[in-house]
């Protein structure tokens, strides 16, 4: 996947000092992959990895269009840590089929296989984006960008929010979202009677209800709101109905 950019954490500070900035739980050795983003403290999206804990290294698997930024953000907290973060030559393939000797399980959702860390980059031929249509998995610099809240966008869902962890960057917006209000807009699984180009604005009864994201065939991601995802709703030529 020449899509990722890995990263590895060290220092003796390497796990506390990830623990107390992203969403979810840093892993240990043995424990696989974990699913995590880094917010503002607006409670906004930088950036979502997965996380794999090694004995001497935390190994942070990001999106390309997002790994700069996260760089940044991160080596602007450091401050007196005892950590350091580097860019590697590691490679990411992944799956659906037969897990190879060495893979790990992707956290998010059991469909979307497992993913290998090593000198090969690439995939089994399974349409991903078809899969992440199906069971609503967002993706960097598609459906997640800078104005994007996580729960809005299924984190909860996928296993990339722990609700019971400690205090990390965007935390107090996060939880008041969970626990004090109903989500007015969030991320949904549509279909299509007619072709829509992704960006399209989605429109109900005159008022816009939302943008389509990843096409598949006739089905489709949308950001949608939800008070207005009703009547009828078009694309551009198509009409578009939640699925």
């Amino acid at each position: 996947m020449s899509d990722r950019t890995i990263f590895e954490l060290t220092g003796s500070d390497r796990v506390k000092f990830l623990d107390n900035l992203v969403t979810n739980n840093v892993p240990a050795p043995g424990d696989g992959l974990r699913y995590a983003a880094l917010l503002t403290p607006q409670g906004k999206y930088i950036a979502d990895f997965f996380l794999l804990a090694e004995p001497e290294r935390l190994l942070i698997d990001a999106p390309a269009v997002v790994a700069p930024a996260l760089a940044q953000r991160l080596s602007m907290y450091r401050l007196r840590a005892d950590v350091a973060l580097a860019e590697i030559d590691l490679a990411v393939r992944r799956g659906t089929g037969p897990a190879p000797e060495g893979a790990f399980a992707d956290p998010r959702h059991p469909a979307l296989g497992w993913r290998l860390y090593g000198t090969g980059a690439g995939d089994d031929g399974t349409d991903f984006d078809a899969l992440r249509v199906e069971h609503v998995v967002p993706e960097a610099g598609r459906e997640l960008d800078g104005d994007s809240y996580v729960l809005e966008m299924g984190f909860e869902r996928l296993n990339g929010v722990d609700f019971r962890k400690g205090c990390y960057v965007g935390q107090e917006v996060t939880a008041r979202m969970k626990h004090k209000t109903d989500l007015r807009k969030g991320l949904a699984r549509v279909r299509l009677e007619g072709a829509a180009e992704p960006g399209t604005e989605i429109v109900s009864d005159g008022r816009s209800a939302g943008i389509l994201h990843t096409v598949c065939a006739s089905r489709g991601l949308a950001y949608v709101r939800y008070d207005r995802a009703t009547g009828r709703m078009t694309a551009g030529d198509a009409r578009v109905y939640l699925s």
